[in-house]
């Protein structure tokens, strides 16, 4: 699971806001409520697809068949209404299955533009490492400017738009593993591991419960395309102190220098670790970063970022365990 723990000092934190977040942090909390209905645990992947969400960033999510990977992606999406669409990747997919295709149009004798799935506001890629390589570059583009070029033409993608891919272990028979480049364009990577003893007692006893009722069926619409669009925009208010920017660029570049490590964080990870700091704090109700905030982000937004060195990987040290190891090396502001 994700490195989120919140400290005593955040608990305890009294504040006044500039930013009115009352109406935000509510919609969290009614999101929460309608997931739980059906996913047991997983409050660290759930909140960090919020941060996401709200942070206007695309996730990758890590996991084990079976471990409600896509079912949480499903339903979080169910919350909000907005378009909606699932890409099964498959290694005979081809860009065109995805961004759509030149067809010839019989009446008028010209080529017209007919939309792929990715045409639309949440996109769920299922197994993106089961496609090869040409079809996951095909989502360089759209991922990061939101817009798909076909024949000299640009098609601009209606906001909000969000990828939320999914992908076995690499390790995994008959996967591929995705290039540096389009991992850098995810904002997160999350690990979803296994439940605990008690988890698993109460997902096999609410699926009993549940008497074959679907469960796309028990959620219900939290947000509309105007809430989320006004609650992206205070994220951008959220008020981020210099101490904690330069706090945040110690972090980064630590990364690029250290000897386990031998690729290290890029300046579009600061921008994404400031990002999620500011979601982060706007989830609690804050309008002003803390380093706790920093050091959450940190985790999700730099492993798929970061590449061990060989020797070190060989050893079966995590990616992880080295951001831990950097960020306890960088003093922490005051």
């Amino acid at each position: 699971m994700d490195n989120q723990e919140t400290s005593p000092q955040e608990e305890g934190l009294q504040f006044n806001t500039r930013i009115d977040l009352s109406k935000l942090k509510n919609a969290v909390v009614q999101i929460k409520e309608q997931l739980h209905q059906v996913i047991i645990g997983q409050d660290d992947f759930i909140e960090l697809l919020l941060v996401a969400l709200l942070a206007d960033g695309h996730v990758l999510i890590e996991g084990v068949p079976g471990v409600a990977k896509t079912i949480t992606a499903k339903l979080l999406a169910k919350t909000i209404n907005t378009g909606f669409n699932r890409i099964q990747f498959t290694p005979d997919l081809m860009p065109s299955d995805v961004l759509g295709t030149s067809v010839l149009n019989m009446k008028t004798s010209d080529f017209e533009f007919k939309k792929g799935p990715i045409f639309s506001n949440l996109v769920l890629i299922d197994e993106i490492n089961r496609a090869p390589a040409k079809t996951q570059a095909a989502l360089f583009e759209v991922m990061e400017e939101r817009q798909v070029t076909i024949d000299g033409n640009k098609y601009e993608m209606p906001p909000p738009f969000m990828v939320l891919a999914t992908q076995n272990p690499i390790e995994q028979e008959g996967t591929y593993a995705l290039p540096e480049a389009q991992l850098d364009r995810f904002l997160f990577k999350i690990n979803v591991g296994y439940p605990t003893l008690e988890e698993e007692v109460l997902i096999i006893q609410s699926h009993n419960d549940r008497k074959g009722a679907l469960p796309q069926t028990l959620i219900k619409e939290v947000l509309s395309e105007n809430d989320l669009a006004a609650y992206r925009s205070k994220i951008f208010e959220i008020l981020v102190e210099e101490k904690i920017v330069k706090y945040i660029a110690e972090i980064i570049l630590k990364t690029r220098s250290h000897p386990h490590l031998y690729l290290g964080g890029s300046p579009r990870a600061s921008i994404a670790v400031l990002m999620a700091s500011k979601g982060f704090a706007a989830l609690q109700g804050r309008d002003f970063v803390i380093p706790e905030d920093v050091k959450k982000s940190m985790y999700p937004v730099l492993r798929h970022r970061v590449i061990l060195t060989p020797e070190r990987e060989m050893e079966g040290m995590t990616t992880d365990k080295v951001i831990e190891m950097i960020i306890q090396s960088v003093e922490v502001p005051r």
